[in-house]
């Protein structure tokens, strides 16, 4: 049985998830207020004894590229590159907002996929249905939540790493703005796990060494 570890340390919102291409044998995820370093080994070690898996079993490691904080994405893609190499095992790296798209049903609007990127900033990608999946229109981008609410003149799905008060601001713009739930806004590592394994799969996987995270300027940002 292959087995595959996806890890996501984007924000502080950090998930781990444990698949083996027909079940998701084990998925956490939880808010580590900046606690990474000490929070995501131990976290492994503890999915891997509930599930009945060891780490030698790892057939391939995923992680989550961002957009996201930089501390916390260093700190993740060093911790996956370091298992992986120990082990001599693949790596496939998919973009965060990819994996949270992943998870919401497919419409014929677009869709705003966002996570929290700093000094009340988001990071956005824009999202357009293609052939059932969503497919990303174009690079991230960083803009405040009211210079969103701005640029939205149709229905539009937004989703997403959200404040509660960024969340009543895109409320405010009833009719256009589609808010999804909580439950689907928050990223779910299985959803990782699954892209990176039709990957794996097909024998796309990335270098080691030279993938990295995909990293915003928050001052780059789109004035409201």
């Amino acid at each position: 049985m292959s087995l595959l570890l996806a890890v996501d340390t984007s924000t502080q919102w950090t998930g781990l998830a444990l698949y083996d291409g027909a079940r998701v044998l084990g998925e956490m995820t939880w808010l580590t207020r900046g606690h990474h370093t000490v929070e995501t080994a131990p976290a492994i070690q503890r999915l891997l004894e509930q599930s009945g898996a060891r780490m030698e079993q790892i057939d391939c490691f995923a992680a989550a590229l961002g957009p996201g904080s930089f501390t916390s994405l260093r700190i993740g893609l060093a911790l996956v590159k370091g298992m992986a190499l120990t082990l001599r095992k693949p790596i496939v790296g998919i973009p965060t907002l990819d994996f949270l798209a992943e998870a919401l049903p497919v419409q014929e609007f677009p869709l705003a996929a966002v996570l929290q990127a700093g000094r009340g900033r988001l990071a956005l990608v824009w999202y357009r249905a293609v052939k059932g999946r969503w497919k990303a229109q174009g690079e991230p981008q960083i803009i405040t939540a009211a210079a969103l609410a701005e640029q939205i003149q149709e229905p539009t799905l937004v989703a997403g790493e959200l404040t509660p008060e960024e969340r009543d601001l895109l409320k405010r713009k009833r009719g256009n703005v589609l808010l999804a739930s909580p439950a689907l806004s928050t990223r779910r590592p299985s959803f990782l796990a699954e892209l990176a394994w039709e990957r794996f799969q097909a024998g796309k996987v990335d270098d080691p060494i030279s993938l990295a995270p995909i990293y915003l300027h928050v001052g780059e940002v789109i004035p409201s």
